[in-house]
């Protein structure tokens, strides 16, 4: 993206987020816009108590439009937060008998810029703060990680497109591949990477699809909504699908595996997740390992590629924490994991002895 269109759709996304904004309190908003985030795929902006989010240009907005819908279901309220509707995209409601135009194709959740830009609104929630890990709400991104995938399916508007966790990993793979020099590190991450099943590279039906997933769970994942200290919330909807639950504790555990993660830490998530009544792992005490192994192997390859991608272009060695990880593909290069969600079963975490 180049500076110009980078300011240009900031501008846009700024303007979009006031107007929201001065629908939901009735009067125009003044702060100047703060940029959340700006990335390749997804520029963030807030105003004021709104956020305008533009989502991948090559995304499918139908299932994006999709995703938002599911956001806004009384069942995932106070789980994940909810999208606002853009106060100019829904025009008067007609009176005639033929209703079905009513609407924009995208529906009110979702708006287009004029350049193209898929958009979204949401509410304004105060973020983890990144400089108190000791203060990180593992409890709370456990129990709603449960509340999320004990959601029925049934109950949601369909068709729901399925999580996109895997294809995530595939992408990374793409990204070490033609962004990265073909140095020992990167051979050792495409190398753990060749070991994974087909499902956890999107290539191949998961062997089990039976939860609503977040598919990108992270801490950066989680905000209080209402700001600034109302209770946490997921966010981000980008991969939001039908999926093998395990995944969504799958970035925690691999970070734990790789040893940047306190194990006390992990288990603060995990037993929440448990308590919670979580349906990815068994409750109580069996070892969760065999359900976890190859998510968590996937998104160590995942990050690790990424991080090795985002070294490179910051034309920097890799640090301690991209050893780390790409020390834990080494290990999984050692020790592939089978084809199915009980695979190493009896085996330590990857970084644990696997």
């Amino acid at each position: 993206m180049s500076t110009s269109t980078g300011a240009s759709l900031t501008a846009q996304l700024a303007h979009r987020a006031r107007q929201a904004h001065g629908a939901a309190v009735g009067a125009p908003d003044g702060a100047d816009p703060v940029v959340l985030a700006r990335r390749a795929d997804t520029t963030v902006v807030r105003s004021g108590a709104v956020v305008a989010k533009a989502h991948d240009p090559g995304g499918d907005p139908a299932l994006l439009a999709a995703r938002l819908r599911v956001a806004a279901h009384p069942l995932l309220r106070g789980v994940l937060l909810a999208p606002l509707p853009h106060p100019c995209s829904v025009p008067p409601p007609r009176t005639g008998p033929d209703r079905g135009g009513d609407r924009e194709p995208d529906g009110p959740l979702l708006g287009t810029l004029p350049g193209g830009h898929r958009i979204s609104l949401w509410p304004y929630g105060v973020p983890v703060d990144p400089g108190a890990p000791g203060a990180a709400p593992w409890e709370a991104a456990g129990a709603l990680l449960a509340r999320l995938h004990r959601v029925p399916l049934a109950a949601l508007p369909g068709p729901l497109p399925p999580m996109r966790g895997p294809a995530r990993v595939a992408r990374a793979l793409e990204l070490l591949r033609r962004e990265v020099p073909r140095t020992a590190a990167a051979r050792t991450v495409a190398a753990a990477g060749r070991t994974l099943p087909a499902w956890a590279l999107g290539a191949a039906p998961p062997p089990r699809a039976d939860a609503l997933c977040h598919g990108d769970l992270h801490l950066g994942q989680l905000v209080r909504h209402p700001a600034p200290g109302g209770p946490w919330q997921l966010i981000d909807v980008d991969d939001l699908g039908p999926g093998d639950p395990a995944w969504d504790l799958a970035r925690p555990a691999a970070w734990f595996a790789a040893g940047l993660l306190p194990p006390a830490d992990f288990g603060r998530f995990l037993t929440a997740y448990r308590a919670a009544g979580g349906p990815a792992v068994p409750g109580g005490g069996p070892d969760p390992w065999p359900w976890l192994d190859v998510p968590a192997r996937a998104l160590t390859v995942q990050t690790a590629a990424r991080s090795l991608a985002r070294a490179a272009a910051e034309g920097r060695a890799p640090d301690e924490i991209d050893r780390a990880l790409v020390d834990a593909c080494s290990r999984i290069a050692r020790s592939p994991a089978g084809p199915g969600p009980c695979a190493g079963r009896g085996r330590r975490a990857p970084g644990h002895g696997g």
